[in-house]
């Protein structure tokens, strides 16, 4: 083949590539692509065919409208089917030279009724491919010409791609082939790695076997001695409560006590000359007895008014200005001594997201004021019934101790991870949805 040759081949691509870009739609291109390649490349036949949600064949050399009922394309649908197939041979090349006994027995039969003996079938990128009949094999390079044809027209019917939706990418991803059954089995055995069940819920670094100091006696706060998560030694004094009411009974308890003395001592001196005082004695001494036993009473309540630190600890308790002047019952906890030294951790496991946790299990603490720390602890105790916490939602206390050298700060606050048992992860991802599922259709 001369040069002048080439040269009109190659001014022939060009304008075949110029035409398919300036098509104004999908149809007028398909014409082109059936009827003016014909320049470049001899053949009888030509067939575009379309992928998508709906496969079709798209456009016929010679034909200005098809017939989808009619045997000539029903029979090469199922050609293209075929060929297109992800499992057929050679199915990704960009270009094949077929005959008819490429094809299963049942499309061989009737390739001489419909089509030339020899047929190159084109890929137009992803969205189709064409297919060119005629008596005489191709060549290698009418076929490399036929690739780069194929190529820019695969370009221009990018234009009038429809936009892909669910559907169609779905249907992609689901066609059987050999890489769709790699994602399969490699989501699969995703689905089924194991994966440690867990849950968040809210923490705080609690005392562990805390004093409560609590009133000793119904009435009123009247100082606080000491500031909160102040240290104290033991004896120091905590708070006072209001002695006004008390110390005036004690007073008037005492004065009896004096009368009743004086009145006891006038009769046991009348008791030795008289023997009726004998009788006055003993009524007196028995009134004796119990105003003093009042007044001592009376007196060891109001000392009792005076609360101290039994032992060495930080108190733990809220603002002073909120207890000073506050009235209290008797038992009322007012503060609690704990020791630094000795925290455990107190969790609140949601009802709502509760897991399988017994004692022995694992939770770890990530606390608020320090994001770059965490401490891990071991459940030691859980409760059996859901209470109401903060905000009115129902959650489990569980209590943990901690393990490791290093402790947090007492009265720390942050989020609890609670571990639970080994689950495959599409458990760990599908276990809220089926949840809110169940609760929604009543399972």
């Amino acid at each position: 083949m001369g040069h002048a040759d080439r040269s009109r081949e190659l001014a022939g691509l060009l304008q075949l590539l110029h035409r398919a870009r300036d098509a104004v739609s999908a149809e007028q291109l398909g014409f082109i692509i059936v009827n003016e390649s014909q320049q470049l490349l001899p053949y009888r036949q030509a067939a575009v065919w379309r992928e998508g949600l709906h496969r079709h064949v798209a456009a016929l050399s010679g034909l200005a409208e098809l017939d989808p009922t009619a045997p000539y394309m029903q029979w090469l649908s199922r050609v293209f089917r075929h060929l297109a197939e992800p499992g057929a041979p050679d199915a990704e090349q960009t270009s094949r030279l077929i005959v008819a006994d490429d094809l299963p027995a049942a499309l061989a039969e009737e390739w001489a009724s419909w089509l030339p003996a020899h047929a190159l079938w084109l890929r137009l990128g992803e969205q189709g491919a064409c297919l060119l009949a005629r008596e005489l094999p191709w060549s290698d390079y009418e076929r490399k010409l036929a690739e780069e044809l194929a190529h820019g027209y695969g370009h221009a019917l990018l234009r009038f791609a429809p936009r892909r939706d669910w559907r169609e990418l779905a249907r992609q991803w689901l066609r059987p082939g050999r890489k769709q059954r790699r994602l399969l089995i490699a989501a699969l055995l995703l689905a089924c790695m194991p994966i440690r069940l867990s849950v968040l819920a809210r923490g705080e670094v609690a005392p562990q076997d805390p004093v409560l100091l609590r009133a000793p006696l119904s009435g009123v706060i009247d100082r606080i001695q000491v500031q909160p998560n102040q240290r104290v030694k033991a004896g120091d004094a905590l708070f006072d409560l209001d002695a006004t009411s008390l110390a005036g009974q004690f007073a008037m308890a005492a004065r009896e006590r004096d009368a009743a003395q004086e009145s006891f001592r006038a009769s046991a001196q009348l008791a030795v000359t008289d023997d009726k005082g004998k009788l006055a004695m003993a009524q007196d001494r028995a009134k004796l007895e119990e105003k003093s036993i009042a007044a001592e009473y009376t007196g060891l309540e109001l000392q009792r008014l005076h609360v101290t630190a039994p032992n060495a600890g930080v108190v733990v308790f809220s603002d002073r200005n909120d207890w000073q002047g506050k009235a209290v019952t008797v038992g009322e906890r007012v503060m609690t001594l704990a020791d630094p030294a000795h925290v455990e951790l107190a969790a609140w496991l949601p009802a709502a997201e509760a897991i399988d946790v017994a004692p022995g299990g694992k939770i770890t603490l990530y606390p608020n004021a320090s994001p770059t720390e965490s401490y891990d602890a071991e459940i030691i105790r859980v409760a059996y019934k859901a209470e109401a916490v903060e905000g009115g939602l129902l959650a489990y206390r569980l209590q943990a101790r901690f393990v490791g050298g290093d402790k947090p700060r007492l009265g720390q606050m942050g989020t609890a991870r609670v571990y639970g048992d080994w689950v495959p992860l599409i458990y760990y991802a599908l276990r809220r949805p089926l949840t809110a599922a169940r609760q929604w259709l009543g399972w």
